[in-house]
């Protein structure tokens, strides 16, 4: 029978003695229209299109048909992976990929992920990155496993935006606790939106440390944001009345002892930059984003300058009730910090998409004795992950990451 393929089918080339795949392409072109042989094909290895008269030790994977290994019919809407055709990931894609990944929030912004892309069976791996580590403030590395969680959510965005199916497991080797995740592309995508409709907000999601206005948020928006929580199996509840005051004043008596803490100050001042910092700008929280002091109000914001005063940093009056919304689950093991990232993300990216603006309030969770006060009694999600603090109000600032180049490693 003779070689028969499509645009957009992957060509394998097999090793005749072990039967392992040498090399693979997209097939981007025909020269018959019954789809047989010679084709242009691009090579993944290379992202090169070279003319390919198949030999006995290659065939042909279909990929991009519909139900029952049909051609989709013409006039369907197209999802992405139509358009792009579901080929191997070139270098700048892999790249551009990890780079949205990246735009993800982490404590202190210390970004304590690491990416590994394998080629041949289009798996990201995606790695605690210790140089992140917070040792005082995050100890057990809560924190961290939850900005690896945002950042994997930010994948799971971008290779649906690209067009892309993906598997994800999260702590796939009980053996190796710094390999947090994989992401395996699968096939082309479908015609499910989420989480794909996501991706305008990934570049555009920034925390805001400025006053927000005191507007209620709409109970439609709300509803959403709790859906957005839930899909990643994460409860959010917006706080009022005793217990919102109570977490306010959880976190106030925090961020007092982050002040005169010796170990918090250690890690604050590792993440933070002044504007005469002559280390790289590629981490931590520079001082144009430190946001104003507070002068009136009681939106519990942390004072990036750790009681320092910051020449022309001006004050502003904050929320007296503000927005916060706790996410809790059920239990604290890694697995649930990650899903709490995922969720936290999910959440903060369908706020941008609606509007809001967003801040962390975390100094609490940085305490243990401090963070179990933080639940409702009445709520069977017993640990508090985190707290979002959510309003109209400026559009945060942009702060720095490192280069991809920094945290991808790509493999055969």
């Amino acid at each position: 029978m003779s070689m028969r393929a499509h645009i957009g089918d992957q060509l394998i080339v097999e090793s005749p003695t072990t039967g392992a795949t040498k090399r693979d392409g997209e097939i981007v072109g025909l020269h018959h229209d019954d789809g047989t042989p010679p084709y242009d094909v691009r090579w993944s290895d290379t992202d090169q299109i070279t003319l390919v008269f198949p030999g006995p030790d290659a065939h042909i994977q279909p990929i991009g048909h519909g139900p029952g290994g049909q051609r989709e019919a013409t006039g369907q809407r197209a999802s992405a992976a139509t358009h792009r055709g579901p080929r191997s990931l070139s270098e700048a894609v892999v790249m551009s990929l990890v780079e949205d990944a990246t735009a993800a929030p982490s404590m202190h912004n210390a970004q304590p992920w690491r990416f590994q892309y394998f080629r041949r069976r289009r798996v990201f791996h995606l790695r605690a990155d210790l140089r992140g580590a917070l040792p005082h403030s995050d100890p057990e590395l809560r924190a961290l496993h939850i900005g690896c969680g945002a950042a994997l959510m930010n994948l799971r965005v971008a290779v649906a935006h690209e067009g892309w199916e993906a598997q994800t497991q999260p702590l796939p080797d009980p053996g190796d606790p710094m390999l947090l995740a994989s992401v395996t592309l699968t096939g082309p995508l479908g015609d499910e939106a989420d989480p794909a409709a996501l991706y305008p907000a990934v570049h555009t999601r920034h925390s805001s440390r400025y006053p927000f206005a005191e507007t209620q948020i709409p109970t439609p928006v709300r509803t959403a944001l709790v859906d957005a929580a839930h899909r990643e199996q994460v409860a959010l509840a917006f706080v009022s009345g005793w217990h919102l005051q109570h977490v306010m004043d959880l976190a106030l008596e925090a961020e007092a002892r982050n002040l005169t803490d010796a170990g918090a100050a250690a890690d604050l001042a590792r993440f933070t930059r002044a504007t005469d910092d002559q280390r790289p700008a590629t981490e931590g929280v520079p001082e144009y984003a430190f946001g104003p002091r507070r002068r009136i109000g009681k939106a519990p914001m942390r004072d990036f300058a750790g009681g320092k005063t910051v020449p022309g940093r001006p004050t502003a009056d904050f929320e007296t009730l503000p927005h916060l919304a706790l996410l809790s689950t059920s239990r604290d093991r890694p697995v649930d910090w990650l899903r709490t990232g995922q969720a936290v993300e999910r959440v903060l990216l369908r706020a941008t998409l609606d509007g809001l603006s967003a801040s962390f309030v975390t100094q609490a969770l940085e305490w243990q004795d401090l963070r179990w006060p933080l639940r409702d009694p009445m709520s069977g999600m017993a640990y508090v992950q985190t707290v979002l603090r959510l309003g109209y109000g400026p559009a945060g600032t942009r702060t720095p990451r490192r280069p991809v180049d920094d945290v991808l490693d790509i493999e055969p």
